[in-house]
């Protein structure tokens, strides 16, 4: 499964960061980078829980992340 991360600035300045396969993976920063690698910590730990619990396979995984703009 292919996930990718989407990335918008708030009214507030923060940038949102969310992982779009992964329902409820989500996290603010300061920065756009900030944003994303926070989404990258969730998503692996989602993953890995969801491992670890028998509730996913093993399969390649792949984080497409957006150009920088």
């Amino acid at each position: 499964m292919d996930y990718s991360i989407e990335c918008e600035q708030e009214d507030d300045g923060r940038w949102l960061a969310e992982v779009m396969e992964l329902p409820g993976v989500l996290a603010y920063g300061a920065t756009k980078d900030e944003a994303i690698r926070k989404a990258d910590t969730v998503a692996l730990r989602v993953i890995a829980e969801r491992l670890e619990q028998g509730e996913a396979r093993l399969a390649n995984i792949n984080i497409t992340l957006p150009a920088a703009a």
